[in-house]
Order: structure tokens, then C-alpha cells, then sequence
């Protein structure tokens, strides 16, 4: 959970305290940080408040990506990567980080040497398993021959499909665990999405083609027959959204982040629905790739990662 970038401000600390306390106390067993997540703070928060609870979830963090004089750095170097797993742990009160991931590629180090270091975190017990993000299916390949890699974590949702044009697939063959963030669409999957001139000037959003005008508003037809089909199951659009990646994926484990803990609880009961074939069928014709207007980057994002386009996407 980002609880101090990414939408808008960041969180009161004592009310996103209590939040990741009811996250575990409903059952919620795995929670995903990021160095970059308020540079640190995002770490420091959830070591200061579930210090005591550490054996009642998984807890993932990822390196690589930093900001470095109000600018945003990829260092996947190995020793940057050992420093920053250094920094994680001692921000996360933890011995050990259950899951740590490149958060994204570096082009100017080999995959090959940054996985040799992730290699030698978990021969020292500093990681278990070891993660990528937003990388394609020909890097992980390359990073798994040096070390198995446990998880691929990669933008999914009916908006966002990327992953099965080769990801899924790798995953599949090598026996990775796909873990889809924003299985809500960055939020656009809701009952009720907030228009871009209402965004706070802190969203990341912002500056995302997909979630911008003109592409929100001609995205808002498949929006609607979406709200329709959740209305008639009686679920919020958004817990349709997350039992799509569900039954789409069953062996996913997506990570719809919040500030709110109604939709902390909405979220989680979305686990519980289950969608027929037909109402599969009907929301993968509705939200097929080539319907969905707009690129989900701008080009300075698109060239920081390495997951695969659909042809259309790249058409001049």
C-alpha cells in the first residue's frame, strides 16, 4: 500500500496506522511497500505499525527505483541494490524482507548482475524471495537462469491487459506468481471515478494519457457497462473489477491499494464473488485491448519499463 504518494497527499499516520491494523485483522495477509513510496516514509510507517505483527503477513518492498535530487533514478546496481535493501530493512524493523522486487529495469546494468545480487541477499537471509516489476517476459527468463524469481508484478486490469500479450504465459511456463497492481483501473473502475480536473495536484495520474482527457470520457462507455453488469450482481464496479483478475488469473494475487477502509472491506469481499463464463466472456469482449482508448504511459514512463505493447499501441 502507498499511503503517501501516488493519489494525493499523504495520509494521516494515525489513521493509516489503523488502516493496515484492520487490513490484518480482516484477513488481509500480504502487503506490498516500495522504496520510492514516500521516499522511505511508506517503509517507516508500517514498521512502526504492525512492529509486533510481523508474522501475520507477507511483506514485500522493491528497489531500483529512488529519487535522487527531486529527480527519479534507476540504479539497479549491485551494490545500490544491497544498500537500498540495507535502508528497507532498518525502516521495516525487520531481519528479513519476505519479498523484495526490482521495481523496475535498469538499461544500463544486466539483469544478469542485478539478479546476482538479489541471489546474494537471500544467501544472507536478508530476502526469502525474490520479485520483478513491470519487466517482459524475455527479462524474466533472463533473471530467473540466474536465480528463481518467485513473483511478477505487473499493471493488469480490464483497462490494462498488457500482461497476457507474453507475461502470463511466462509466468505460467516457469512457475512465477503473477501479482496484478491496480486491478481497479488507477481507480477509473469505481461506481463513481473522480474526472481529471478534480484530481489533486499530487496524483500521478495526471500525467497518464489513459487517465486524461480526451481518453477519460471516451473510456466512460465501457465504464458504464461495467457499473451496470456490477449492478446487477449487486457488487461495487470495483469489486467486479478485482474478481475479473481473480477468476481471469485464479493463481493471482492482485494488490488494490486505498486510503479507505470501505473500500479496504469492499476489496476484500471481492474475493468472494464468483463470475460465470458468460459474464467473463462478456466483460473480455466489452474491454478488449484495442477498445480501451489511450496509452496507459506517457513516453518518459513507457521508457522506464520493459513490459511488452499491443500493436496498435505502438502505430504512429
Amino acid at each position: 500500500m502507498n499511503l503517501h504518494h501516488g493519489y494525493g497527499p499523504p495520509s494521516d499516520e494515525a489513521e493509516a496506522a489503523a488502516l493496515l491494523n484492520e487490513a490484518l485483522d480482516m484477513g488481509y495477509n500480504f502487503l506490498d511497500t516500495a522504496t520510492i513510496y514516500g521516499f522511505g516514509k511508506n517503509e517507516t510507517l508500517i514498521g512502526k505499525a504492525l512492529k509486533d505483527r510481523q508474522g501475520e503477513f507477507v511483506q514485500a518492498s522493491k528497489c531500483v527505483m529512488l529519487f535522487e535530487d527531486g529527480k527519479r533514478k534507476l540504479d539497479a546496481r549491485p551494490e545500490s541494490i544491497k544498500a537500498a535493501c540495507e535502508a528497507s530493512l532498518k525502516r521495516l524493523q525487520r531481519e528479513t524482507i519476505d519479498l523484495y522486487y526490482m521495481h523496475r529495469p535498469d538499461p544500463n546494468v544486466p539483469i544478469e548482475d542485478s539478479m546476482s545480487a538479489m541471489a546474494d541477499l537471500v544467501a544472507e537471509g536478508k530476502i526469502r524471495m525474490v520479485g520483478l516489476s513491470e519487466m517482459g517476459a524475455g527479462l524474466l527468463r533472463r533473471a530467473h537462469a540466474v536465480h528463481p524469481v518467485t513473483a511478477m508484478q505487473s499493471e493488469y486490469s480490464l483497462l490494462t491487459r498488457n500482461p497476457e500479450i507474453a507475461v502470463l504465459d511466462a509466468c505460467k511456463e516457469l512457475g512465477v506468481t503473477f501479482v496484478p497492481f491496480s486491478p481497479v483501473g488507477r481507480g477509473y473502475l469505481a461506481d463513481n471515478p473522480p474526472a481529471p480536473k478534480d484530481y489533486h495536484e499530487a496524483d500521478m495520474r495526471r500525467i497518464f494519457p489513459r487517465w486524461t482527457e480526451p481518453y477519460w470520457t471516451q473510456n466512460l462507455p465501457l465504464l458504464k457497462q461495467a457499473q451496470e453488469i456490477a449492478g446487477d450482481l449487486g457488487v461495487t464496479t470495483s469489486q467486479l473489477a478485482i474478481a475479473w483478475t481473480l477468476v481471469k488469473e485464479p493463481d493471482c494475487v492482485p494488490i488494490p491499494g486505498t486510503t479507505n477502509r470501505k473500500h479496504l472491506r469492499d476489496n476484500f469481499k471481492a474475493a468472494e464473488l464468483a463470475l460465470t463464463a458468460e459474464q467473463m466472456a462478456l466483460l473480455d469482449r466489452v474491454f478488449q485491448p484495442e477498445a480501451v482508448k489511450g496509452p496507459r504511459y506517457n513516453a518518459m514512463a513507457q521508457a522506464s519499463v520493459d513490459t511488452e505493447q499491443y500493436a496498435f499501441e505502438t502505430e504512429a
